[in-house]
């Protein structure tokens, strides 16, 4: 299992949300390149980058941040938030990103998903951000009626091989995951499953990897020094 580690960005800065809430938001003294190069440091691999302005205003507003992660780390970054043209996919891929997150465009048009399938295969991922088992929309903001499970489906049937998908209701409380929801979605829709989420301690990790699940994301836990990466990276690892 791999472990990204999680660089979420409002304004240049390094932020995390509390339940995807963005008046929620605290701020932390490292900067975004910073902390992808402690992360690396560490013995990360992967990196998952999120422009958080980007999501809410459907541009790239941090691109030129995330460029300088991408040209200095050396490790494979996934970058998600705002990405809604082919043109955007195809610049962060031309500088050096390895995977695009698609959200809020393959709710609203999900023929977008399969088109960008077709050109960029396994370069293209889907977040799948969850509220009470609904899909949320616009960095969050926006709660629709279409069931996440059933999304997830729909996704599969375009040939979708990556989602990374998020309980929002845990995300940044540092009060566990919602392992069940990944038990079922590793079994019964995706080889790879990305869990998002409030994973907040090691044993955590070791379940998610026992269950075959392709990553995790680590996001609070690290900044509040709640998991030690170099460990969390050795239980997603071990044989």
């Amino acid at each position: 299992m791999f472990i990204f580690p999680a660089i979420d960005i409002i304004g240049g800065k390094v932020v995390r949300l509390c339940e995807g809430d963005y008046d929620r938001a605290k701020t932390y003294m490292l900067s975004p390149i910073e902390a992808a190069l402690k992360f690396a440091d560490d013995g990360a691999t992967h990196l998952h980058v999120v422009d958080l302005d980007g999501a809410k205003s459907g541009n790239a507003d941090n691109a030129k941040t995330i460029e300088n992660i991408v040209s200095r780390c050396g490790t494979f970054v996934e970058v998600g938030g705002g990405i809604r043209t082919f043109d955007q996919i195809q610049k962060y891929l031309d500088c050096g990103v390895r995977r695009v997150i698609l959200g809020t465009i393959a709710v609203k048009d999900f023929s977008f998903v399969a088109k960008a399938v077709e050109k960029f295969g396994e370069a293209i991922a889907v977040g799948v951000d969850a509220k009470n088992n609904c899909v949320a929309v616009n960095g969050w903001q926006e709660v629709t009626q279409i069931n996440s499970l059933d999304f997830c489906k729909k996704l599969k049937s375009v040939g979708v091989e990556n989602v990374i998908y998020t309980d929002i209701s845990k995300d940044g409380m540092l009060n566990g995951t919602n392992l069940d929801i990944f038990n079922v979605l590793r079994q019964t829709y995706y080889p790879k499953i990305t869990a998002s989420g409030g994973i907040t301690d090691e044993f955590e990790i070791e379940k998610l990897k026992n269950m075959g699940i392709y990553g995790a994301i680590l996001g609070k836990a690290l900044y509040e020094n709640a998991i030690d990466l170099r460990k969390a990276i050795a239980i997603a690892e071990e044989k």
